[in-house]
Order: C-alpha cells, then sequence, then structure tokens
C-alpha cells in the first residue's frame, strides 16, 4: 500500500507567534506533517509581549519544556499580577492579582462574606485576603505545594523564540531564510498554493499559517478576511517600547501606570526592564510621547525606541480557506492585562486539535472562528473595563472613555456586579472571577447588596471565618523568600550570576 503523503504545513513568519506554532506542531505532529517556517533576518518583530499570564505555564509542560531552563534562557522573572496605578483616579493603586481572594461558598463568593463583614466592624482590605497580591506587594515569592501560588512570567520573547527554535528544529520543524515576494493562490480554488520569496524560490503547502505580524501578508494581503475595528471601544492606537538597564532587585508584579492619554508599563526581567508608553495619538504626539516616556525611565536606555502603531480589533475570519491567522495577524489588543502570547497560545492550541487529515473541513473552520472570536471578545470587555469604570475626568482622553458607549455584554457584567455583588464567568472565558471583582473594586465599584448566605454567619463565626483567613495569608507570606532571592537560588541565567 503507498504510504498517504504528509501535510505540508507553512508557517509564514517567525518571532514568538511563528515559533510557538512550529514547537507545538513539531512536538506532537512531527511524524506525520511536513512543517517548514520561513522568516528573514531582516524583518524585525514587534517583541513587547513580555508580560504574561499563568496559562503558559501550561503550554511550557505540555511541551515538556521545563520551567528552571526555559527561565533561564528567556531571562525571566515571576509575576503575581498587575499593579494598577492611577488608574481609578490621581493617586489611587489597586492590584490584579492571579490567585484567588479569600475562600467562595457553593452559593456565593467570597466577597459576599466580606461585605457582610463591613457591615459588623471589619475594617480589613479584601487584598488582606489574597496570598498572591500580599506576596507580590512584599516583593517575595516562592513555589508552594499543592501549587497554592498561582503565577506566570516576565520573559524576553526575543529569547524564548530563539528558545523555541532550538526545540522545534531538534524536532523536524525546517527553517527557511528569506523574505515573502509574493503569495500565490490556486486559480481554481482561490487557496493559496505557495510562496515565492525573494531569489525566485517557492514554498508549497497544503495549509498556511500566516505569522507576518500586523503585516497579515496572508490572512488579509492575500485572502483579503477583513477585519472588524474596535478603536471605538479602545482608543489607543500608538506605542513606544524602550528597555532599560535595572537598577533595582525585580518586583514580582507588573505595574501600569495611567497618564493622562493613555498608560506606561515596566516589566522587570533578571538583564534589564522592558518600558513603553500606550497612548492615543488624537490626543498625545508622538515626540511628546517619547519624552514623557524617556523622562520617566529608570537606569541606562538599552535600546532605540521602538515606535508602533495598531488598530485594536479583530480578524473577520481567522482561518481562511487554508490558511490560519496567528498572533498579530489575526488580531490586535492592548498589552493591558498581558493577553497578547496568551491568544497566540489558543491559537495554536486550537489549531493542533483541528489539524486537517486531508481537505480542510469548513466545520472546522467555522468552530475555529467563533471561538478565537469569542476568547478576543471576552478579553476585549475586560480591557474596556478599565476605561470606561474610572472616576478620572482630568483630560479629555479620560473624559471621553468615560462617556463612550461599552458593549452590552460589559455593561451586564458591571451592573449585575454593582446591583448585586455577582460576577459569573461563562463557557470558557479566560478571565476569572476574582479578576473580575478585584479590577471593578478597584475602578471604584463598591456594591450595593450581598448575598443573604453571609448573614447566616453568627458574629463569632464570622470573626473567626475573616480572621484565619488573613491569618493564613499573613502567616504564609511571612515565610516566604524574596523574590530575587528565590530567582537567584532556582533559575538566575549564568550571564547575571557573574554580574551579580
Amino acid at each position: 500500500m503507498n504510504a498517504k503523503p504528509k501535510l505540508k504545513v507553512v508557517i509564514a513568519g517567525g518571532g514568538t507567534a511563528g515559533w510557538m506554532t512550529a514547537t507545538a506542531m513539531a512536538n506532537t505532529l512531527g511524524s506525520v506533517i511536513d512543517l517548514t517556517l520561513v522568516e528573514s533576518e531582516a524583518i524585525g518583530t514587534i517583541g513587547v509581549g513580555e508580560s504574561t499570564i499563568p496559562p503558559l505555564l501550561l503550554f511550557n509542560r505540555l511541551l515538556g519544556i521545563g520551567e528552571a531552563e526555559f527561565m533561564r534562557a528567556t531571562r525571566a522573572t515571576f509575576k503575581l499580577g498587575i499593579k494598577f496605578e492611577n488608574w481609578k483616579d490621581v493617586g489611587e493603586t489597586y492590584f490584579h492579582s492571579f490567585g484567588t481572594v479569600g475562600k467562595d461558598h457553593w452559593s456565593a463568593g467570597f466577597q459576599h462574606f466580606w461585605l457582610h463583614g463591613l457591615q459588623n466592624g471589619h475594617r480589613h482590605s479584601l487584598d488582606d485576603y489574597c496570598l498572591e497580591l500580599k506576596a507580590a506587594l512584599e516583593g517575595k515569592f516562592a513555589h508552594l505545594p499543592d501549587e497554592r501560588m498561582n503565577y506566570s512570567y516576565h520573559i524576553d520573547s526575543g529569547r524564548y523564540a530563539a528558545f523555541l527554535r532550538q526545540r522545534a528544529e531538534a524536532d523536524g520543524a525546517k527553517r527557511v531564510e528569506g523574505r515573502i515576494t509574493r503569495v500565490e493562490l490556486d486559480s481554481e480554488s482561490g487557496n493559496i498554493a505557495a510562496l515565492e520569496l525573494d531569489g525566485g524560490r517557492r514554498i508549497e503547502g497544503d495549509l498556511f499559517v500566516d505569522c507576518t505580524g500586523f503585516r497579515a501578508l496572508l490572512i488579509e494581503g492575500a485572502l483579503h478576511a477583513g477585519y472588524d475595528d474596535w478603536t471605538h471601544y479602545l482608543p489607543c492606537d500608538s506605542a513606544i517600547a524602550v528597555q532599560t538597564a535595572s537598577v533595582r532587585p525585580p518586583v514580582p508584579y507588573t505595574r501600569a501606570i495611567a497618564h493622562d492619554a493613555g498608560w506606561q508599563w515596566r516589566i522587570p526581567l533578571q538583564h534589564r526592564q522592558g518600558n513603553g508608553i500606550v497612548y492615543c495619538s488624537r490626543y498625545l504626539d508622538r515626540d511628546a510621547a517619547l519624552e514623557r516616556l524617556l523622562g520617566s525611565v529608570e537606569g541606562q536606555v538599552l535600546t532605540e525606541p521602538n515606535f508602533i502603531r495598531y488598530v485594536t480589533g479583530a480578524r473577520r475570519k481567522q482561518w481562511h480557506r487554508n490558511c490560519v491567522a496567528v498572533g498579530l495577524s489575526g488580531g490586535f489588543l492592548e498589552p493591558l492585562e498581558s493577553t497578547s502570547i496568551h491568544l497566540i497560545q489558543r491559537a495554536v492550541l486550537r489549531l493542533v486539535r483541528m489539524l486537517p487529515a486531508g481537505r480542510v473541513s469548513e466545520r472546522d473552520v467555522a468552530e475555529f472562528n467563533e471561538q478565537q472570536l469569542a476568547d478576543m471578545v471576552t478579553i476585549r470587555d475586560f480591557l474596556v473595563l478599565h476605561y470606561k469604570v474610572t472616576e478620572r475626568r482630568d483630560s479629555p482622553f479620560w473624559r471621553q472613555c468615560a462617556a463612550m458607549a461599552i458593549p452590552d455584554t460589559l455593561e451586564q457584567k458591571i451592573e449585575l456586579f454593582r446591583e448585586t455583588g455577582r460576577v459569573f464567568r461563562k463557557n470558557e472565558e479566560l478571565f476569572a472571577e476574582s479578576s473580575w471583582i478585584q479590577v471593578m473594586m478597584g475602578q471604584g465599584i463598591m456594591p450595593q447588596s450581598y448575598h443573604p448566605v453571609a448573614a447566616k454567619l453568627r458574629q463569632e463565626e464570622l470573626d473567626h471565618f475573616l480572621g484565619s483567613l488573613r491569618d493564613m495569608v499573613a502567616r504564609t507570606v511571612a515565610g516566604l523568600p524574596s523574590h530575587q532571592e528565590y530567582i537567584s537560588g532556582y533559575c538566575a541565567a549564568a550571564d547575571e550570576m557573574v554580574a551579580a
């Protein structure tokens, strides 16, 4: 019997998106597909996706990647959440942690018991009931038994791509250096037939993955999949990124610092700090934004500024014909909640699950597109929450955000929490109930009522319940080493150890 020919998969573009795709596909399907990645060293990558969220741990584990090895290779630090400064109002701060807050009852979340406690003499902040939050603010970290500490990483995304490339090539992925000059379409089917490269080379394929970033050479340039613009919900359209030398030990959290026309990020790695400014060009021009960024960074500037213009939104079809968009080619949501690498991960794992054995199934295509869009819509709503629910009225930008119409899905979540203190997580949406609660309360929403089950506790029972949870968090945090101490003993990169 003749062996069935291998499915030819061609990935256009490298960077984080391309090499995450190549590594996952080579690791799981290397023996049954023919995998080629085309990239050009002459074309840079955006490379600002340095702050991640906990699902990345699962991605690395699925591929058999050892954590300490990965962290040394990417100069990574641990991340317990994001500190939001000046978002509710100028001078006010809150923390969105990766942890759960308190202890839920099957009928009601912990926030209901905390709200009942406020009416009965308790004055402790909701923050005191979250292990990850308190550890972050005290600059501490350790792995705990039963994975009780929820965390992610700050990584050098360029080093992550290089790390993944080694693994993908070891599993059989082929890399071709070259610039794509033309996308050749089949005259009968309209599918992509091949990529033409400089020098007259031609790469044929059955399935193409577009990882060409904002250019979207395949999915949009050749196939015209269309794009939905969400700028009316998320008005920032520009960013500038620079890297600086570290001047102090890294903290285990990202900083998101709002300003009068957007926000700035600070992301600490082992060997440097990532910095950037996100802004709306309607209210702040490029030169002023650059001056503001460079005037606020700490340490020596190590790189030339990377200027980025973008249109927030989603590709109408992220799988169209025989092409799948992964990463920025599929859409863009600003990095406020560190979801860029996560969206790559979701698309890659979804593609692996739906990879065709031969002819592409239109049912798979429809399902992929529906699930990808659902992911992006729920993340979009969560980002819009940060801008809409604010007490800031100090600039035209913030007044526009406060006055803008928002999606009905977000309106329902906000008003339900405001009226009842309840949050419901639907389907497989990314952000847990605790995330919505931390951000909504951090942005200034205090529920008007709480679940009656909380009132069933007698005063002494309520005191014991709340007090024991606070004590457990405080005792655990007191016993943790500093974040820097833990990195030094667990995953310090060799050159950072020499520098220290």
